[in-house]
């Protein structure tokens, strides 16, 4: 497969947001800081969680403190005490903390990417390692014979009609016409177009899940 994307493809868009990010990689999990969390979040104490999984106290404070490595059959009973799959053992919780990520676009300062049928301008292009790519696109197409078959590409998509109306096409539903105000969520592998029925071009903003 060639590594070229069509002009109005968003994957060449979804390529450029990723090609300035970084891999992040996380530290090995702590088994036995993990049963401890998921112990505590349940508010149990060690005879508690011990008499819950079926183990003796000494065995599971040991597994904690990593002393010992459990057996499968250990494993399988802590994550039925603790009401979890034995996966979920080896599943770092959640990060929740902020991160105090943030970028500020004003108007006409995005990143711009001009094809035949869509002039995108790229948002939050500062970012790193986003998940999402946010994007305003102004509508040029007016007909479906002016792309190279249906977009597709990975992920979901969401869009959201800040001017005119468009009218949009995908692979498994009738055309939709939307106007200013009018969003649409879809799945972004189904293949779909948008063309302006306005007199003017249409613009819409699109997000775009990079995860």
């Amino acid at each position: 497969m060639s590594d070229q994307s069509p002009p109005s493809d968003p994957k060449s868009l979804i390529r450029i947001a990723r090609e300035s990010g970084q891999d992040e990689y996380g530290a090995p999990l702590d088994l036995g800081e993990r049963v401890r969390e998921l112990r505590k979040a349940q508010g149990w104490t060690l005879e508690q969680a011990a008499r819950q999984a079926g183990l003796a106290r000494s065995t599971l404070s040991k597994i904690e403190n990593g002393q010992m490595s459990p057996t499968y059959e250990a494993l399988k009973k802590l994550a039925e005490g603790l009401k979890i799959s034995v996966p979920q053992l080896f599943t770092p919780p959640p990060r929740v903390e902020a991160n105090g990520r943030m970028v500020v676009n004003i108007a006409g300062d995005g990143a711009a990417h001009a094809t035949a049928t869509y002039e995108h301008e790229l948002l939050a292009s500062g970012l790193k390692t986003k998940k999402m790519l946010p994007y305003r696109a102004r509508i040029r197409a007016r007909t479906m014979e002016e792309f190279d078959g249906w977009v597709r590409h990975e992920g979901e998509e969401f869009l959201l009609v800040l001017t005119g109306v468009i009218r949009l096409y995908t692979e498994f539903y009738a055309p939709v016409d939307l106007r200013r105000g009018d969003s649409a969520y879809y799945d972004a592998t189904m293949g779909h177009n948008v063309v302006s029925v306005s007199q003017d071009d249409a613009t819409i903003l699109w997000v775009t899940s990079l995860t």
